[in-house]
């Protein structure tokens, strides 16, 4: 684990467009609600994607995984967990926790990878001013 220091976290109830026949998260929403936390845990820090983007830097996501614990059904409040688990050169990972708000059960668990891209949309490396607020 790089950081977990500097978790952030969000919560959002599961709405009844996220649940699948049988009545639970459909499994790739839960990879939305990576992009919601991740998302969150940038502006937080300072690094909104639209300032990011101004500045042609880019930032794809090279790979995903998401482990189901449990279901989660509508209307639960899920709190989402984000944090660096590992930053490189030009990538940086994300760890995600999604734990059911009033049990605190572990519905799933699972990484993000994103990789820097300059404005021709190659990699790079992160400029130095980025890479420090993601330590």
């Amino acid at each position: 684990m790089h950081n977990q220091t500097k978790i952030h976290e969000i919560t959002t109830r599961v709405r009844y467009q996220e649940t699948d026949q049988m009545g639970i998260v459909y499994y790739a929403n839960f990879f939305v609600y990576f992009e919601m936390g991740r998302t969150e845990y940038l502006r937080n820090i300072g690094l909104p994607y639209a300032a990011l983007e101004k500045e042609h830097i880019y930032f794809p996501v090279t790979e995903a995984h998401c482990r189901f614990r449990s279901p989660a059904r509508y209307d639960d409040v899920l709190v989402i967990r984000t944090w660096i688990s590992a930053l490189k050169h030009a990538t940086v990972e994300f760890h995600h926790t999604i734990i059911r708000e009033g049990d605190n059960v572990l519905i799933a668990e699972g990484i993000s990878k994103l990789a820097c891209l300059n404005a021709s949309r190659k990699p790079t490396p992160m400029p130095d001013k980025l890479k420090r607020l993601l330590e």
